[in-house]
């Protein structure tokens, strides 16, 4: 997998079947061993500024990439010079389930329905476009792999090794089955060759451990009393640490990473030093920061985990703890084109539900007394409150944050500041503005969210999600948040368009201070390979 691009230089992560010397266009790296599983970042330097290189893989001096009967283009890196014609595309929410009847049909067609997969879709197309067509990046905003929600293979895998009468069933165990679940998600050949030549940077959800991942101090405590919790969530770190971390990271970052240091230290097998880390990122907030940022030409990308970093006191809940708080702060502040702020869970809602969730921690929090506030609590774990609005400090922070940006106050103000994220499998377009009162902004601020790249809701909730959205909606979400005292913010913001359904990817096209959302589906019939279908342009700047 292409990872971490940079000017003249590339990471690429390999997984392989045992410990060897891993040499890409002339950078060696010996692999590390996490309990039987063997894996190397290289870090590949001296590529030009600007264009596509070719690459193959060899370990221990003999090719094995691409494959000799490799049917798809050349794996490559392509380098950036600036951000003038520059593509990201992004996205969150993909089942990995086979690409055949009845998985490709709608959820309305059969009730095992996933439809197209967007994310093969895109590859497909990119396989006949000339190479200066392909996206430079690929943001995956969540739920990369679905551990309570497995494919077909998968779950044979599961039941050749353990009893699925005893929980966690047919559920993702432990580290072991994460490291399939991976293997299973990621190797079709069309997404495996996507993966092997666009770069990628991820940040996980719920569904990367669990439905609800992190809601409630309520829920944590019930998870960890089962007798099965401890063995996935650390399987679920350890797995999304050798996957998904390490890739994100800068190679100055990586470096820098302690619990690397000591892996790359270690003699033979460091899955002691990585179950010992993951153990202590699920019980300390501090333990891990998993927020980076990224920069491409005059576009930084700061990518904020909303899910496993999140303080979870009744009355002083927040997304992020202090410490992380202050190293996004400070990643936004320079003189950039673009600010985009990656984050798997939407700040901005249809404001119906919004104000719901912002009523609904003020009553947990007390505001209606001790019998509301446990109402208030079941009512957050049943209805999934638990986005930026039901993390009411964090919200108005970000707000805040993202009018100083806006005003120029971290920096030049950019051309545009993008919210990016997924979770609610529909994708829309938000338009921010200061609030009333409020000084008015040099920049441009939107949210873009586009979900999924492969579950889509069945019919019903899709109506849900609309009724959300309406007018009485969010009266009477603001009724119920003005009677609990819910604070106010400092901006305000529409819904601009959407909301658009089914299996989709997004793409932002920058160009100097331009800016363009474009918005495609999967579309095809029955086992027809998938193409993607435009169904919405918006000029953001």
């Amino acid at each position: 997998m292409l990872r971490h691009v940079g000017a003249g230089h590339a990471t690429v992560w390999v997984e392989v079947d045992g410990p060897c010397a891993v040499e890409i266009l002339g950078a060696t790296e010996r692999t590390f061993e996490v309990d039987g599983h063997h894996f190397a970042l290289v870090h590949v330097t001296g590529l030009p500024e600007e264009g596509a290189t070719p690459y193959e893989v060899a370990l221990d001096g003999e090719r094995v990439w691409p494959p000799a009967d490799w049917r798809w283009p050349a794996s490559c890196v392509r380098t950036v010079r600036d951000d003038h014609g520059l593509r990201i595309c992004f996205g969150s929410c993909r089942c990995a389930y086979p690409n055949e009847p009845p998985w490709t049909l709608t959820k309305d067609e059969d009730p095992e329905g996933r439809g197209h997969d967007a994310l093969r879709a895109l590859a497909l197309r990119m396989a006949d476009q000339d190479p200066d067509e392909w996206p430079h990046l690929l943001l995956m905003l969540g739920d990369q792999v679905y551990a309570d929600e497995v494919a077909p293979a998968t779950e044979e895998f599961i039941r050749a090794r353990r009893d699925v009468d005893v929980p966690p069933g047919l559920q993702i165990c432990d580290f072991e089955e994460y490291c399939r679940l991976y293997r299973d998600s990621w190797c079709e050949p069309s997404v495996r060759w996507l993966l092997s030549t666009v770069p990628t940077a991820m940040i996980f959800d719920d569904h990367d451990v669990i439905d609800d991942w992190n809601t409630s101090h309520d829920w944590v405590l019930e998870m960890r009393a089962t007798g099965w919790w401890d063995e996935r969530i650390v399987g679920a770190f350890m797995s999304y640490w050798c996957y998904q971390h390490l890739g994100n990271l800068s190679p100055e970052d990586r470096e820098e990473d302690p619990c690397y240091r000591a892996v790359r230290a270690a003699e033979g097998n460091a899955g002691a030093i990585v179950r010992d880390f993951a153990f202590r990122a699920d019980r300390e907030v501090a333990g891990a920061r998993w927020s980076y940022k990224r920069d491409i030409g005059r576009t930084r990308i700061v990518v904020m985990d909303s899910r496993a970093g999140r303080v979870l006191e009744p009355g002083a809940r927040s997304m992020v703890d202090a410490e992380e708080w202050a190293c996004i702060e400070e990643w936004t502040r320079g003189d950039f084109d673009h600010l985009l702020l990656g984050t798997s869970l939407p700040v901005f809602l249809g404001r119906g539900m919004h104000y719901l969730e912002a009523w609904d921690e003020a009553v947990a929090d007390g505001a209606w007394g001790g019998l509301a506030s446990r109402a208030a609590e079941r009512l957050r774990q049943g209805l999934d409150l638990e986005h930026w609005a039901a993390f009411g400090d964090s919200l108005r922070a970000l707000e805040r944050l993202l009018g100083a940006i806006a005003s120029g106050r971290h920096g030049s103000a950019p051309g545009t500041v993008v919210l990016l994220s997924g979770d609610v499998h529909h994708a829309y377009v938000a338009d921010a503005r200061p609030a009333d009162g409020q000084p008015a902004w040099q920049a441009a601020v939107y949210q873009a969210v586009c979900s999924p790249l492969r579950n889509p809701l069945d019919s019903r909730e899709r109506r849900a999600i609309k009724l959300a959205m309406t007018r009485g909606a969010e009266r009477v979400g603001q009724t119920l948040a003005r009677a609990a005292r819910v604070a106010d913010e400092p901006l305000t913001w529409e819904i601009a368009d959407g909301p658009w359904f089914d299996n989709q990817v997004a793409t932002l096209d920058l160009d100097g201070r331009r800016c363009t959302f474009r918005l495609e589906s999967a579309v095809g019939a029955g086992e027809d390979a998938p193409r993607l279908e435009q169904v919405a342009v918006r000029q953001l700047a």
